[in-house]
């Protein structure tokens, strides 16, 4: 009987038989990604780790759990700077905290947090608007390199100059050199923007609820998701937000079509930043 598998279908095979491995050994879930994005990752972690075949790359992780570490930094997306997309910034610091001025207390939930440039941005901006000693940030990630980078919080000194640009137009009302120190070709953030930090290792893919928020900021992680998982991810927001909390998602990112569309309203519509719904 002639074989009509071609190379590419044999490879979407050993693709999806090495994300059920992955999922069942370590409890990293990633079938449901978007399989062009994952594809072009593992093409890249094939070339670079020295591969020949996804089958060898498979075998290598089930049996060589020093690899995982090393696998995952392909397939976890750790591209960020720090208030990127100022717009997005400056609508939080205008529209949103206006609102967060009326809690005693308050959850921040960054998720996806990468190596923390993020983080950081939220710290700063509530320290300059005068709310971060009542807030408590929870930073997660399902890759522990990501938050253990995010938490040493320390980064290249050429990336400061963008950093610092984007503080600007973000509406910062200090300058970003008043938060870290420089030295060694590295600049290290100060120790006192953690002290009110949580970092977890959490994944929208199979973990539940986490907590109870006034602000959630999952921004350029959806798109790496197929419908499917970008309703999964939704759902856990919206049932981790605390009565009429904030959602912030990525530019290219929308609630337009999820079955979760009718727990959120509109609030700054160009920035994809969304309220939930009273009840």
């Amino acid at each position: 009987m002639k074989d009509s598998t071609g190379p590419d279908k044999v490879e979407d095979i050993e693709i999806r038989l090495l994300l059920e491995a992955l999922y069942v050994r370590y409890h990293y879930d990633f079938r449901n990604y978007s399989m062009a994005s994952i594809k072009r990752r593992l093409k890249q972690a094939r070339q670079q780790l020295g591969f020949a075949t996804f089958s060898a790359m498979q075998e290598s992780v089930l049996h060589e759990p020093a690899m995982l570490p090393r696998f995952l930094r392909y397939l976890t997306v750790q591209v960020s700077e720090m208030f990127r997309d100022p717009s997005y910034f400056r609508a939080i610091r205008e529209r949103v905290v206006p609102h967060l001025r009326t809690y005693p207390s308050l959850k921040i939930w960054i998720a996806g947090c990468s190596g923390g440039e993020e983080l950081y941005s939220f710290v700063i901006l509530f320290r300059e608007e005068g709310l971060e000693d009542r807030t408590i940030f929870y930073a997660t990630d399902i890759n522990q390199e990501a938050l253990q980078a995010a938490e040493a919080g320390i980064y290249a000194v050429n990336r400061v100059q963008l950093f610092t640009e984007n503080h600007r137009q973000s509406g910062g009302k200090s300058s970003l050199s008043d938060y870290y120190q420089a030295a060694y070709g590295r600049v290290s953030f100060d120790r006192t923007l953690r002290r009110n930090v949580v970092f977890s290792d959490h994944s929208l893919v199979t973990d539940a609820v986490f907590g109870e928020m006034n602000l959630i900021s999952c921004r350029n992680v959806l798109i790496y998701f197929d419908r499917a998982l970008q309703d999964r991810a939704l759902g856990l927001f919206a049932d981790s937000l605390s009565r009429k909390g904030f959602l912030g998602l990525g530019a290219k990112e929308s609630l337009r079509f999820s079955k979760h569309e009718k727990d959120f309203d509109e609030f700054v519509r160009e920035e994809k930043i969304y309220q939930g719904r009273a009840g």
